[in-house]
């Protein structure tokens, strides 16, 4: 008996969910039907797809290949029906969007909400490299990355540009400069993102190239908790110049050693990009007014 296309959906969505039972509710079916179809389909396979933990669900390397399959199965699914629907797919729907960079994700979903208000749309923020794998186990319709790899399975549109600067208090000794280098912060202590992040890749490699180190670093998860860090007093931040909002009250000074421009784009699978919501998201984060 061959493998058939709910089975194929069912597993799609577990993992695009990351449990049976959100699964089921995205679906609009029990939850013991997803299980159902998973466990005829990994029957029909041979092979275990999905690993369960207390954690949630992971994918073994069988899983990962059936995955890719299953959800561009899915991708097609969406895009017959929303030709079969027409317009009318618009104006409700769901979005799965990631990203490692907080304000120009935020600012394009504001304007997304604006134009589509009854959309679902499901957020998160990531570092670079979760951020990346997940879109490259297609675990979500978009993401806004900075610097991007390249990939010929990806749509790919600029979206910003900036460099990585050193945020500080205005009281900082070093708030009126107009240019850093990494030898007036080596008696700092210095903010960076978690091991993983690109900006403390580029902030490793900078340091090699220079042969300056900082000898006192903390590590946080996310850029507002950066920036928080900062107005208590507890050192100077190295993030992406124009990142959010929270930084308002700090002062933003660029750094000689990290000069170089990164470029934030918004990407997504070919194949999901076709789809009229996704499609609606690139459009609305890559235009004049947005940026």
């Amino acid at each position: 008996m061959r493998a058939n296309h709910h089975q194929f959906v069912a597993f799609a969505y577990v993992v695009r969910e990351g449990s049976f039972s959100a699964a089921a509710a995205r679906l609009g079916v029990t939850q013991s039907a997803v299980t159902q179809h998973v466990s005829k389909l990994e029957k029909q396979v041979g092979s275990q797809l999905l690993l369960r933990n207390r954690d949630g669900i992971s994918l073994t390397r069988t899983g990962q290949e059936f995955y890719d399959l299953a959800d561009r199965l899915v991708a097609l699914d969406a895009e017959i029906n929303e030709r079969l629907e027409g317009f009318e797919a618009m104006a409700r729907g769901h979005i799965k969007i990631i990203a490692n960079a907080p304000l120009p994700a935020l600012r394009a979903i504001s304007l997304f909400r604006q134009a589509y208000p009854d959309v679902e749309i499901d957020f998160a923020l990531y570092g670079w490299t979760t951020a990346t794998n997940l879109l490259r186990e297609r675990r979500a319709d978009v993401g806004l990355i900075t610097d991007p790899p390249r990939s010929d399975d990806w749509e790919r549109v600029l979206v910003q540009s900036a460099q990585y600067v050193a945020y500080l208090l205005p009281t900082s000794p070093l708030a009126n400069r107009e240019l850093l280098h990494f030898k007036d912060l080596q008696k700092e202590t210095i903010i960076l993102p978690e091991a993983g992040s690109l900006t403390e890749r580029v902030v490793r490699e900078a340091q090699k190239d220079s042969g300056i180190w900082f000898p006192r670093t903390i590590k946080m998860t996310t850029f507002p908790l950066m920036c928080e860090a900062v107005l208590q007093g507890a050192g100077i931040a190295i993030f992406l110049g124009k990142s959010g909002l929270i930084s308002q009250g700090l002062i933003e000074v660029p750094i000689a050693e990290l000069s170089k421009q990164h470029e934030t784009a918004v990407v997504a699978p070919k194949d999901r990009a076709k789809l009229r919501l996704v499609k609606a998201f690139i459009e609305i984060a890559s235009s004049s007014d947005f940026r």
